[in-house]
């Protein structure tokens, strides 16, 4: 008996110590806690970091970890690793998850320079079930997305962002992002807006943009118009902090155009589109252009002679450096020329028949609504707007030399010890090439663009290339939603510069692979014609050369970074028979056979939209071309497609209907106005002039873009194609 009791006794001082043993071998097994799994919160971790976890995780936090790896991997620059985790994701994905990923995959397609997936995925989203985070991400990626071709809903991102962000320099930043943003907009489409009755932020900025445009020509003005604005919009974020590049733009020293040089190769093959660029520069410059802005002026004011001078058409000055003139020697004025009185019935169009919509005399005057001003009901098409020409000075004095007289650098030290303090030119490649290669105190506006463009802070660069209304064209086409475009081109060199400037821009608004086709001569498209063998809507892929600096490096986008991918995506090929849409750059006897060619293979109801360059819009063409041309798009400059009716009429006439100098005319005014808003060009990047040549905007290194007007062949007319909002 004594024994069991000592037993039990001992069984019963065990039993704690059995306990313990137990929880302190549980203690030394068991696994820390993993951290908690926050897809909506803010990102604080590597990609390394968050594949560890995923690695270690066995649960249903694994496919938390691997989205936020996801992410990490996106904002590092590693995008070929994100897709493949992106891959591998699971099917079963909880609503949260589900959100998550449709804004992961918008900004892998950001990441990838792929715009056209992004936008999609952003838009099924649910945005009233994200995080604030969420929400940031969410704007930034759709500003992101959109940066080419700015529209409403990107202002409305840019506005809806604004609170998130953090701190004052991140705001700061958005702000300008948002009016850069603004000023990218076409004013005739900023003009048409429609938006709701309690955007009040949204409308404080469009009444802004409107200021801006009814006073960037005078200081003053737009300082008492922002001033006056800020009192109205008190509670608008630029109210208190104005954008940066309107603040430039009230504060700006303006360039000197007391004295101009010219410098043009006014001999030699180049003389003939020399002079009708000089012929537009003094016409602006004298003021002769002031009679023939309004289409509402009589004939007989029309015929009055202006106290401004011009030189008399078909007639040549004096050229500096010529036998005539000396190089130092000064520009006399020209005696003045009566402008022909001008029959506002008359017909000057491409095709040289009525075309009331083009013609029409209230086509010509500005829109009533102030710039800036929205619509409470959806707008009409817009008429086509006037456009803006610097103010005449007929006090400038313009010096020309004759760059196949001396080389380029020597002109400008003449030039500069002559008192210009402004160049316009030179206009040859060539010689562009070397004046950027020359350092010289005087702003320069070259009237052509060099092959390796070169970021100078005195140099702008204007041209009227094939390039630029490639690039205009493809945006144009992606405008109206089309995906898969068939280049037809000369099968020349002058086709493939064409073809690598529409096939970059259109992968650069996130289009897939573009597609050429060439042509040879008229006679070879007789042949075909002949063989009934038609156009076949297959082409080979366009090769394009990978961007400058893009491998590694980042993109920055309304103030903000994003990565840029490790290489250069390539872009999926167009599948043959999914062609959508054709681009022609083609004269207009060429258009006459090519377009029948392509109704021979894919019949009178194909869906293809069919566009054309300038080349084809020619004078000459009678209603048996205008007919057989139905439906077809084609772009040139605002002065050739009816957006100042009697200049037109005066352009054309005096170069005898030769549309390529009437071009080029153009581009000689719109040059005078350029260069009396050089600093503006110069020094804000965005800067927008409605012009003759188009729409003109400074890009990256002040190369002027041009937005082109767009008409279209419709049973037997030609009609303006309505502003597409892109």
């Amino acid at each position: 008996m004594l024994l069991s009791k000592v037993n039990r006794r001992k069984a019963g001082r065990f039993v704690p110590v059995v306990l313990a043993g137990l929880i302190l071998a549980a203690c030394t097994t068991q696994q820390p806690p993993a951290p908690a799994v926050d897809v909506q919160g803010a990102e604080t971790g590597t990609s390394a970091y968050y594949l560890q976890q995923m690695q270690q995780s066995r649960d249903d936090s694994k496919t938390g970890w691997q989205l936020l790896a996801i992410r990490a991997l996106i904002n590092e620059g590693k995008a070929p690793d994100a897709a493949k985790l992106l891959q591998t994701l699971p099917d079963n994905l909880t609503a949260v998850q589900k959100q998550e990923l449709s804004l992961l995959k918008a900004q892998y397609a950001v990441s990838v320079h792929n715009a056209a997936d992004a936008v999609p995925s952003l838009k099924a989203i649910d945005l009233s079930s994200l995080s604030a985070d969420q929400k940031g991400r969410y704007y930034r990626t759709y500003i992101a997305a959109t940066a080419a071709q700015p529209t409403l809903d990107t202002l409305r991102a840019f506005i809806a962002l604004q609170p998130l962000l953090p701190s004052a320099d991140e705001q700061q930043k958005n702000i300008n992002a948002t009016w850069q943003a603004l000023r990218a907009i076409p004013q005739p489409q900023a003009n048409n807006f429609v938006i709701n009755a309690n955007e009040n932020i949204l409308q404080g900025w469009l009444d802004l943009l409107g200021v801006y445009y009814r006073s960037n020509n005078n200081q003053d003005a737009l300082k008492a118009g922002v001033k006056d604005w800020q009192i109205r919009y008190p509670d608008n974020p630029a109210s208190k902090r104005l954008p940066a590049g309107l603040l430039q733009s009230m504060n700006m020293t303006a360039a000197s155009t007391n004295t101009i040089a010219l410098l043009l190769p006014l001999s030699g093959p180049a003389a003939i589109f020399s002079q009708a660029i000089e012929q537009g520069f003094e016409d602006a410059r004298n003021g002769v252009l002031a009679q023939a802005s309004s289409p509402q002026t009589s004939a007989a004011s029309a015929g009055q002679a202006s106290s401004a001078t011009a030189a008399p058409s078909g007639t040549s000055a004096p050229v500096v450096g010529s036998a005539d003139m000396p190089i130092s020697a000064t520009r006399p004025a020209a005696a003045a020329a009566p402008a022909a009185p001008v029959s506002q019935n008359a017909v000057v169009s491409p095709s040289a028949a009525s075309v009331t919509s083009l013609t029409d005399p209230a086509a010509g005057n500005p829109s009533a609504a102030s710039a800036g001003q929205v619509n409470a009901t959806p707008a009409t098409p817009a008429t086509p707007a006037l456009p803006a020409t610097a103010p005449a000075n007929s006090q400038a004095q313009i010096r020309v030399y004759d760059t196949n007289t001396m080389p380029v650098d020597q002109l400008l030290q003449q030039a500069q010890s002559d008192g210009a303090t402004l160049v316009v030119g030179p206009l040859l490649k060539e010689n562009v090439q070397q004046v950027a290669n020359t350092s010289t105190p005087l702003n320069i506006l070259a009237l052509n663009e060099p092959d390796g463009l070169q970021n100078h802070a005195n140099m702008c660069y204007f041209a009227l290339s094939p390039e630029d209304e490639a690039r205009d064209a493809a945006r144009h086409i992606r405008a109206q939603n089309k995906q898969m475009p068939l280049l037809l081109i000369p099968a020349n060199s002058y086709g493939q510069r064409v073809a690598n400037a529409f096939a970059q821009e259109w992968q650069k608004l996130g289009g897939s692979q573009v597609e050429e086709q060439t042509f040879g001569s008229i006679a070879d498209l007789k042949a075909r014609i002949n063989s009934n063998s038609g156009i076949a809507m297959t082409g080979t892929p366009v090769t394009v050369q990978p961007a400058n600096n893009t491998a590694g490096s980042a993109v920055s986008v309304a103030g903000m970074t994003f990565n840029a991918p490790q290489t250069a995506p390539e872009a999926p090929a167009a599948a043959s028979g999914n062609i959508d849409s054709v681009y022609i750059v083609a004269s207009q006897g060429e258009l006459a056979l090519i377009k029948p060619m392509i109704t021979m293979r894919t019949g009178s109801r194909s869906n293809i939209a069919l566009y054309a360059s300038s080349r084809s819009s020619q004078s000459g063409a009678g209603p048996d071309f205008r007919l057989e041309m139905d439906g077809l798009q084609f772009s040139d400059i605002p002065l050739l497609s009816g957006a100042n009716p009697a200049l037109m009429q005066q352009a054309v006439k005096k170069f005898n209907n030769d549309y390529s100098l009437a071009r080029l005319y153009a581009m000689g005014v719109d040059a005078w106005t350029l260069a009396n808003h050089f600093s503006q060009l110069r020094n804000s990047t965005g800067y927008q002039i409605d012009g003759n040549t188009g729409i003109l905007s400074a890009g990256s290194n002040c190369v002027i873009d041009r937005t082109l007007s767009w008409n279209q062949y419709s049973q037997g007319e030609i009609v303006p194609v309505p502003q597409t909002a892109h």
